[in-house]
């Protein structure tokens, strides 16, 4: 069971329906959303984080234990052709619906959460932690430079390449030929995926186009073994 207590926060995974509720509600009101719950909630162990001040909600996510026999089943499934990673050879985990509550902005709130991932991989011998990292919106040009860089840096290896399988996607590896301005790019790109790629994290080489979420989103992979190992002693450090 995790739970983690760090400076103004404590994350711990949730007790029960009520705790369960509570991140849906979160959910809900960061993506702009009337009510947020699928068929994947009663599958997935679900993360809270808490100030502890107040004892506020301010951060939430869910994790799914998987293997490449199973990764059919995750989430990502419905928007990715995963089939090459069901030669993946160890444990995985899906993390999915991170939100953070846009009124509690403090980056020690992303520390945390991924203390808390951190734990949790440790604990469980995880070695591929992957999931959907959304951009706000659907509108491409928003976001050129970003995919210009994702293209140049970060794509799979093409034994892992997500392939097309939702219907409206931006397939930016193909089609930009733009030279990323860096600077644009790390300023438009998600928090969570800045931290997945500074861990070694690869995409998929096209963007779904999410109309119900109003999203564009990559798929996202980090393996475990391929953290730099100064960036696993920050992680660490959060568990101390």
């Amino acid at each position: 069971m995790i739970r983690l207590k760090k400076g103004r926060y404590v994350a711990r995974q949730a007790g029960g329906l009520a705790d369960i509720e509570a991140a849906k509600r979160l959910r809900a009101r960061c993506f702009g959303l009337v009510s947020d719950a699928d068929v994947f909630d009663d599958r997935c162990k679900h993360i809270l984080i808490h100030r502890i001040a107040d004892d506020a909600l301010v951060c939430c996510f869910r994790m799914l234990p998987l293997t490449g026999a199973t990764i059919s089943h995750s989430y990502s499934a419905q928007y990715y052709e995963l089939t090459a990673l069901e030669a993946f050879d160890g444990k995985m985990v899906e993390m999915g619906r991170f939100c953070v509550d846009p009124a509690a902005a403090d980056p020690d709130i992303l520390r945390v959460a991924w203390g808390a991932m951190t734990a949790y991989v440790d604990d469980e011998g995880v070695e591929l932690l992957f999931g959907c990292s959304s951009f706000s919106g659907t509108e491409t040009a928003d976001y050129l430079d970003a995919f210009a860089m994702l293209k140049a840096r970060h794509l799979a290896p093409k034994r892992w390449l997500p392939r097309v399988k939702a219907p409206k996607v931006f397939k930016y590896a193909a089609r930009l030929r733009r030279k990323p301005d860096a600077k644009k790019a790390m300023l438009r790109m998600p928090p969570l995926l800045r931290t997945y790629l500074m861990m070694g994290g690869w995409v998929s080489d096209h963007a779904v186009v999410d109309d119900k979420m109003n999203t564009l989103h990559v798929f996202t992979g980090v393996e475990i073994g391929s953290i730099p190992p100064a960036r696993k002693k920050l992680l660490r450090a959060v568990i101390g």
